[in-house]
C-alpha cells in the first residue's frame, strides 16, 4: 500500500490551505481595522452629542458660581448693612459653601483645570473674607466688613473672579 503519497498530498494541501488563509487574513485585516475605527468614531460622536449639552451647562453653572461668590455681587445679595460684622461673616461663609456644594457635581463634566479654577476662586473668596474679619474690631458693623472686603478686592492687582471666568471661557473654547 502506498499510503505515503496520500499523506504527503494531505500535508501539501493543508500547508497550502493554511498559507491561503494566512494571506487572506492579512489582506482583509486593514478593512476590518478600518471598519472598527469607523464604528469607534461613530460611538464617540454619539457620546459627544449627548454629553456636549451637559458640558456646556456645567461651564455655564461654574461661571455663574464665580459671579455669585464675587464679593461685589454677594454683598449686595446678602444686604450687609443689616447685620453686624460677625453675622455677615457667617452668612458669607455659609453662602459660599452652599454655592460650592450646589455645583460640586459639575466637576464630572469639566476639565480638571476648570475645576481647579473653581476651587481656587472659592478659596480666594474665603481667604479675603477671613482676612477682613480678622482685621476689624469686634464691634464692627456689616457695612464696615463690606467696605473692608470690597477695599481688599480693589487693592488686588488681578481680580481672581475675572481671571477665573476667563480661564473657564478659555477652557470651553478648547472644546470647539
Amino acid at each position: 500500500m502506498n499510503l505515503l503519497p496520500y499523506l504527503l498530498d494531505i500535508v501539501k494541501y493543508t500547508i497550502a490551505g493554511l498559507g491561503i488563509v494566512w494571506i487572506a487574513f492579512y489582506l482583509v485585516k486593514p478593512y476590518l481595522d478600518r471598519d472598527e475605527k469607523i464604528q469607534l468614531l461613530e460611538f464617540k460622536k454619539a457620546i459627544s452629542n449627548q454629553t456636549l449639552p451637559l458640558r456646556l451647562q456645567a461651564y455655564e453653572r461654574l461661571v455663574l458660581f464665580i459671579e455669585r461668590v464675587n464679593p461685589s455681587n454677594l454683598l449686595i445679595r446678602l444686604n450687609g448693612p443689616a447685620y453686624n460684622a460677625h453675622e455677615l461673616y457667617s452668612l458669607i461663609l455659609e453662602e459660599v459653601r452652599n454655592e460650592y456644594q450646589h455645583n460640586i457635581t459639575q466637576q464630572i463634566y469639566v476639565s480638571a483645570r476648570a475645576w481647579s479654577v473653581v476651587k481656587r476662586v472659592k478659596e480666594d473668596t474665603l481667604g479675603i473674607v477671613n482676612n477682613a474679619i480678622k482685621s476689624l474690631p469686634e464691634t464692627a458693623s456689616g457695612l464696615d466688613l463690606s467696605k473692608f472686603i470690597l477695599g481688599s478686592l480693589s487693592q488686588l492687582e488681578d481680580n481672581p473672579y475675572e481671571i477665573g471666568a476667563n480661564l473657564l471661557r478659555k477652557d470651553l473654547e478648547e472644546l470647539f
